[in-house]
């Protein structure tokens, strides 16, 4: 086969399909065949006739026959890829065969042709979502459905096929609106019917002949199709469409119908925790991660503990990268995320909206989605046993799955007493591995991990999460919080929320050990350096007190201690930091002070910097005895200090009325440690040089 050209590859490739009879696995292989000469001739632009030009109606009815739902599922999957590799290469004379393909089936009107043209209906518009689009949204084709699925006569294969193609097509916004229009009354007629009656629905002139729930010869909907029909009417409910939004002095359409959405979650919910096919599951798992987007839905999932422990038990056995993973993972999402906060500027420009749309006026929030009925959700989530389900899945994961675990996982994390918990069961280990998987494309959820990560590194103690046997070293922490040291940088406004945790679980890692003191400082020093001159005080004061831990290794010392302008300017901002506003601020500046002035030329550096002495026995004059001691603390070691640098220290405390300050101080304590080192102080002052 090599040695024909591509043309005739294609020819021959088509000839065996359209022949048939092949084994699944031999259909595969020549799908797969036609796929890669498909993509080939697309990228090939040098090429003089296009594989595309010997692709006619015959051949393409022949591809697309593949994807209909009687085929085998191992086939359909390559059969969608090829139908992709073709749309692609023929371009508009692809959208063209598709079109009269679907078109020439539908007005046939046999059983057989809607099955597959709907069949085909619903494989393409993932891949090929606008031109599908275009071809649902035909004139009359949406209100030629009533009267086949009113039929007398049901044929579930049928009924199937269409409702398949409605659940794909419901993604779309304007399809979406389009079903709503047109389906809604006879999907509610198929939810609503009664299952019990299935067994009287049977019709045969000769009773002794049996029917199967396959055949035409049904005057009911089967179950399976009342299952796809609830999912449907559940998109609907969940995601209202824009005329339904801004519709006043009506009611929408949507609260005039029978079937409310609490119905079809009660549907879901039985369907899920019944024994039950997979393929009733998924759809159940699908429609009830449309239906909890509703905060009513959300409070009714999350108090059920059965449903809960169910769900997760679904997601421990389900696939890697499968659809049911990403419909319970889609759940939970749902169940545990916060509202957004919002900024005052955010909200003048939220009622601004409001007042330019048909309503002009705000609906109010609804309370189940304040943050207390979100943290109570997260916690019985949690409770039903998530975090290790999530901990495997996330081995294995796309990079979809991967960001809605990431979510979960981040909300779990605001809930101060989950997070020891969270952390013995693996999320650290799993928010890192995250955060270096995912792609740069996806910023967002990595900044997302990132957070997650920094809110239980804040919270629990880093020798227990990795301290021991643990295979993954604590430096590997670092790069993630240091992701989000900066603002968002595609975010409309400004968030420090992100800064000021990442800067205190890096206090925390900081607090462990000189290695990963100097890691940071490797790789950070700048950002945090920026970070201390912050406009907000408690980002600036999470910075310097960063810096305090990290001057306890000889690299943090070294960047003030070093003979050169830049060392020397830091010095100068540590010191206006130990003089700032906020307390807690120059308690840090005071700690990081009361470390450095132990070497020579950090002392010298204070003196000689202007209201530097002035500065230091500031913080002997606090009313917080903490401060107190930080500044009796440096003091001391100033005026204990050998040499040149100690000399001009103590002639430079005394000619600032520093004895005096110390006595006061020493007056004013009542703790023994900062007593016994201001009378130290006071000593080594009054002592003639």
């Amino acid at each position: 086969m090599a040695k024909l050209s591509n043309i005739e590859q294609t020819q021959l490739i088509l000839a065996r399909l359209m022949e048939g009879g092949q084994e699944d696995d031999d259909t595969c292989r020549e799908l797969d065949h036609l796929t890669k000469l498909l993509n080939d001739d697309a990228q090939n632009k040098n090429k003089s006739q296009s594989i595309c030009d010997v692709i006619d109606d015959v051949c393409v009815d022949t591809i697309l026959g593949y994807l209909d739902m009687r085929q085998a599922d191992l086939v359909r999957g390559h059969a969608v890829l090829t139908t992709s590799a073709y749309l692609k290469a023929a371009g508009n004379k692809g959208n063209e065969a598709l079109r009269k393909f679907f078109f020439d089936r539908v007005q046939r009107g046999t059983y057989d042709d809607y099955i597959v043209a709907f069949c085909v209906a619903a494989a393409v518009f993932p891949i090929a979502p606008d031109v599908t689009a275009d071809i649902f949204l035909s004139e009359g084709f949406l209100p030629s459905l009533d009267p086949l699925m009113r039929r007398k006569w049901k044929s579930r294969k049928v009924e199937t096929a269409c409702l398949e193609m409605l659940n794909a097509a419901s993604m779309n916004s304007q399809c979406r609106e389009a079903i709503q229009k047109y389906c809604t009354d006879w999907l509610e007629e198929v939810v609503g019917q009664d299952p019990s009656e299935l067994s009287k629905a049977i019709h045969s002139a000769d009773p002794e002949v049996q029917v199967t729930e396959g055949s035409i010869a049904m005057r009911r909907h089967s179950e399976a199709v009342q299952n796809l029909a609830a999912v449907i009417l559940a998109k609907l409910r969940a995601v209202p469409s824009s005329a339904q939004q801004t519709t006043e002095g009506s009611e929408p359409r949507i609260q005039q119908a029978t079937t409310s959405i609490e119905d079809l979650t009660k549907k879901f919910s039985s369907m899920i925790l019944k024994e039950s096919p997979e393929s009733d599951k998924r759809l159940s798992v699908e429609g009830l991660a449309y239906a909890t987007i509703q905060p009513a839905v959300k409070e009714e999932v999350a108090r059920n503990k059965e449903l809960l422990k169910t769900l997760v038990k679904i997601l421990g056995d389900a696939p890697a990268k499968s659809p049911l993973t990403y419909g319970v993972l889609s759940i939970f999402m749902n169940l545990t995320r916060y509202q957004p906060a919002q900024s005052e500027e955010e909200k003048k420009m939220t009622q601004l909206k409001a007042y330019a749309n048909a309503s002009g006026k705000l609906a109010p929030a609804n309370p189940l989605n304040d943050d207390d009925h979100v943290s109570e959700r997260c916690k019985r989530v949690f409770e039903a046993g998530i975090v290790p389900v999530l901990v495997t899945h996330s081995r294995h994961g796309s990079v979809a799955s991967l960001s809605l675990i990431v979510s979960i996982i981040s909300a779990l994390s605001v809930t101060t007493s989950l997070r020891g918990q969270l952390a013995q069961q693996g999320a650290v280990n799993l928010l890192i591995a995250a955060w270096t998987a995912l792609p740069d494309s996806e910023s967002q959820a990595k900044r997302t991990a990132a957070q997650a990560l920094a809110r239980i590194l804040i919270s629990t103690n880093p020798a227990l999460v990795f301290g021991g046997t643990r295979a993954r070293p604590q430096n590997s922490a670092i790069r993630p919080l240091i992701y989000i040291l900066s603002p968002d940088p595609a975010a409309e406004t400004r968030d420090l929320l992100p800064t000021f945790e990442a800067l205190m679980a890096l206090t925390n890692l900081a607090s462990t050990d000189n290695d990963t003191r100097a890691t940071i400082i490797r790789n950070a020093w700048s950002e945090i350096e920026e970070q201390m001159l912050s406009s907000n005080h408690l980002v600036s004061k999470a910075a310097v007190e960063l810096v305090c831990n990290l001057v306890q290794c000889v690299e943090g010392v070294a960047l003030y201690a070093a003979d050169d302008p830049q060392a020397a300017n830091r010095l100068h901002i540590l010191l206006a930091l130990a003089d700032a506003e906020d307390e807690g601020t120059r308690s840090a500046a005071g700690g990081a002070l009361a470390s450095l002035t132990a070497y020579e030329s950090i002392v010298t550096g204070i003196v000689k910097r202007k209201r530097g002495v002035e500065v230091v026995l500031g913080l002997c004059k606090e009313e917080s005895e903490d401060l107190r001691h930080r500044g009796a603390f440096v003091v001391y070691n100033m005026v204990a200090c050998e040499g040149e640098a100690g000399k001009l220290a103590r002639k430079a405390i005394r000619e600032q009325d520093g004895i005096s300050i110390l006595k006061e101080c020493a007056k004013t304590s009542r703790r023994a440690e900062v007593v016994e080192v201001t009378i130290q102080a006071l000593k080594v002052l009054l002592e003639q040089d």
